[in-house]
């Protein structure tokens, strides 16, 4: 029999490498990325790449290290107890239906040993608990068939893998199962969270950087001592009405709202922007506010720009190469915006003007905004 202190919490064998990975907030990822990844990812949005592509060999770092985890928590508890692995399922039911909070880390780790994420628990289950023990029970029951079903299509598994020569785990299919399980859940969860987390992340980063690379200044609406070409992003603790407000000159500005969102549904930033007001007041004077939304690609058949333009609003597509340049088009159009990219002709250039006004983009402030310590850092459970 197993000692009980050992299942009393996963913490025990869990990696404290990889449950600082799991419990990592915005502030320490950006940390991780380092200031040179992110201006270099800044750059490639700016310039029509895809972020998810910029994205993912950080994405896949984070799998590939948590995978190791799981691996080595299932190789560690075999070495302990013999029946481990079969053991996993009722005890991860055990922690989640106590209803006691558990940390993201460990709620996580109890659910994608069900073969969950916190997404399916939500879908699936319907956040009920009282639905968790009949999940958990069909969950038993086929894993025991399909294991039933490999041993006859391929054969059973013989051998062991050990961790650092004294911990060793016998394998078999059930391990296999289990770990392969875990880890599909795993991946799922940590694709999820960081295409949410990136999301939130570069919206605001790549905003604050175009209009900085455009030649506007970053204020705070909260000391507003200037109101020409200066512009703010806004912040959970803020009356959120749009992504930034960009003040050109006296009595004229925009707003901006962008998102990383497909082909499939651009709709939503225009549902969102359609409430935005025409005007507002601002230093004791009426201010008239131009909409434009930055989309990451529309697909054929959208009714965005049809819609856009009875609400007055401009909208442009993050897929198109150097997409800066339409944004500054739209700019002068709404205006009277005057620039040097406004007079750049060629690809090439237009390639090098960017780059060189990315380099003096002042990221460092930019990420001590409220809109960053309030919005990004917060840990997203």
């Amino acid at each position: 029999m197993v000692r009980q202190h050992y299942y009393k919490n996963m913490e025990y064998i869990f990696p404290e490498s990889a449950k600082r990975i799991l419990s990592s907030k915005g502030k320490d990822i950006i940390q991780e990325i380092g200031l040179d990844i992110i201006k270099g990812v800044v750059f490639d949005v700016l310039t029509g790449k895809n972020l998810r592509d910029s994205t993912e060999l950080l994405t896949r770092k984070r799998i590939i290290s948590l995978n190791a985890a799981t691996l080595s928590v299932m190789i560690n508890g075999s070495s302990k107890d013999p029946e481990f692995i079969k053991k996993l399922p009722n005890y991860a039911f055990e922690k989640l239906s106590k209803g006691k909070k558990l940390q993201k880390h460990e709620r996580w780790l109890m659910q994608w040993l069900l073969g969950l994420t916190d997404k399916a628990f939500q879908n699936v289950l319907r956040d009920d608990i009282a639905s968790l023990k009949k999940y958990k029970d069909s969950y038993i029951a086929i894993t025991k068939k399909a294991i039933k079903e490999f041993e006859n299509d391929y054969g059973k598994i013989f051998g062991s893998i050990s961790v650092d020569s004294r911990k060793r785990a016998l394998l078999n299919w059930e391990f296999m199962a289990q770990l392969m399980s875990t880890i599909g859940s795993q991946t799922l969860a940590i694709r999820g969270s960081d295409k949410s987390t990136f999301g939130k992340l570069f919206e605001k980063l790549v905003l604050g950087a175009l209009l900085s690379v455009l030649g506007f200044e970053m204020t705070s609406p909260n000391n507003l001592k200037k109101t020409k070409k200066v512009f703010w992003l806004s912040s959970r603790e803020m009356k959120r009405e749009s992504d930034a407000t960009l003040l050109y000159e006296a009595g004229k500005g925009v707003r901006f709202d962008i998102g990383f969102i497909g082909k499939g549904n651009p709709e939503i930033s225009l549902d969102k922007v359609s409430r935005f007001e025409r005007e507002i007041e601002l230093g004791n004077k009426t201010w008239y506010m131009g909409t434009i939304i930055i989309v990451d690609s529309i697909g054929k058949g959208s009714r965005i720009e049809s819609l856009a333009a009875k609400i007055k609003g401009d909208i442009v597509q993050m897929s198109g190469a150097y997409w800066p340049l339409q944004v500054a088009k739209k700019l002068n159009k709404t205006l009277g915006y005057t620039n040097p990219i406004l007079k750049i002709k060629t690809d090439a250039k237009l390639n090098a003007y960017i780059k060189q006004k990315v380099a003096k983009v002042p990221f460092e402030k930019l990420l001590n905004m409220p809109v960053f310590s309030k919005d990004i850092n917060s840990n997203n459970d």
